[in-house]
């Protein structure tokens, strides 16, 4: 399974604005300075993040983004559904009914899931379920102190 880079720069922006949260909103121009990114790229994924309720967008000169709720209530699966979508990531197209098969548009065994479908469901319930159950906190809990310190001091430069 492949996520967009937009997820891994969605974590870590999620992440900055938890660490700097100082009361104000962290504008998208301090974030992409902070990650080296294009301001338009990383505008349309903070705004996904927004229409996926894990950030709200704060208007005006002074806006920004803050969480939209506490880091222990943010799931990784909120991050990756914000910035990818909800759609599964195997799509069975029922290649065995097509072909030669198709001469047996009928048979029986077409009336259940294919095996390769049922395996690739499962596969991903159990991912969807390992990133429901990790949270923002749980990312700030085990990430090394020297490196949300970093990102703090990193911040607090560009807000001076």
């Amino acid at each position: 399974m492949r996520l967009s880079e937009g997820v891994e720069w969605g974590l870590h922006c999620c992440l900055a604005i938890a660490w700097a949260d100082d009361g104000n909103p962290v504008s998208t121009s301090k974030l992409a300075t902070l990650y080296g990114l294009p301001k338009p790229y990383l505008a349309k994924h903070l705004r996904a993040l927004v229409d996926g309720d894990v950030l709200v967008a704060v208007p005006g000169a002074r806006g920004g983004f803050r969480l939209s709720r506490p880091a222990r209530e943010i799931t990784f699966m909120d991050v990756v559904s914000a910035i990818d979508g909800r759609t599964d990531a195997f799509r069975c197209t029922e290649v065995r009914a097509q072909g030669v098969a198709a001469a047996a548009p009928d048979a029986p065994e077409l009336r259940r899931p294919c095996g390769i479908a049922t395996v690739m469901r499962k596969a991903e319930l159990a991912w969807r379920r390992e990133l429901a159950a990790r949270t923002l906190a749980d990312l700030i809990a085990t990430t090394p102190k020297v490196t949300a310190d970093r990102t703090r001091r990193a911040y607090q430069r560009l807000s001076t």
